[in-house]
């Protein structure tokens, strides 16, 4: 349960950043009728597990090739998420209805697709963090965290969507800026913790 836990509540501090996915959700919940607010969010999520799995599995089963590959991903990879964090800190997240999401459910799914897998900084981060998460779990639990992951991506992708549909006149930069400042503190926390992982693979503590 504690790995579970840990999937999703670092599932929720990565997801919940407002980047190219949240925008777009957050665009369609604004100027959109509710069931395809939730349509919406249903194809984001599909596409956020997606790549998640693909991080997660695809770094796994390299480390497995190349033990070394652990200790480097470990190390690099809690470095990357403690400056996601500080990043997150130290950013304002501003609303952009600029995007144009009235469209065909055909594009829907493309757009989403494309905000999904066709952005390299979420590629490189996501590979790089969960990589770092599978180096230091224990045996046997990969299937908990990843579990814990996807639940997160359902709960936010669903809750925002919700939220908006029903607050949207109160939705503005300063509740987007106070997401980010959390989740910011808290993927710094999980960062520290990767690192001292490492620090503890390499036996240089008692």
């Amino acid at each position: 349960m504690d790995i579970y836990l840990q999937g999703l509540t670092m599932g929720l501090a990565y997801v919940a950043p407002i980047g190219l996915q949240n925008l777009f959700v957050i665009n369609t919940a604004l100027t959109q009728k509710r069931s395809r607010v939730f349509l919406t969010a249903l194809i984001v999520i599909f596409f956020d597990i997606t790549l998640g799995l693909a991080c997660f599995l695809g770094v796994g089963a390299l480390m497995q090739a190349l033990p070394w590959l652990q200790k480097v991903i470990l190390a690099v990879g809690s470095l990357i998420v403690i400056w996601i964090g500080i990043g997150l800190l130290r950013s304002k997240a501003q609303m952009d209805t600029s995007t144009n999401v009235n469209l065909p459910i055909w594009k829907v799914i493309t757009s989403a697709c494309v905000v999904t897998w066709f952005n390299p900084q979420a590629i490189i981060d996501g590979t790089m963090m969960l990589g770092a998460f599978r180096a230091s779990l224990p045996a046997g639990t990969d299937a908990f965290f990843i579990g814990g992951f996807a639940s997160a991506s359902v709960t936010w992708f669903l809750g925002i969507s919700a939220l908006i549909s029903l607050f949207s006149a109160r939705f503005n930069d300063k509740i987007l800026t106070v997401i980010n400042k959390i989740c910011g503190a808290v993927i710094i926390f999980y960062g520290c913790k990767l690192l001292w992982s490492f620090v503890q693979l390499m036996g240089w503590v008692a």
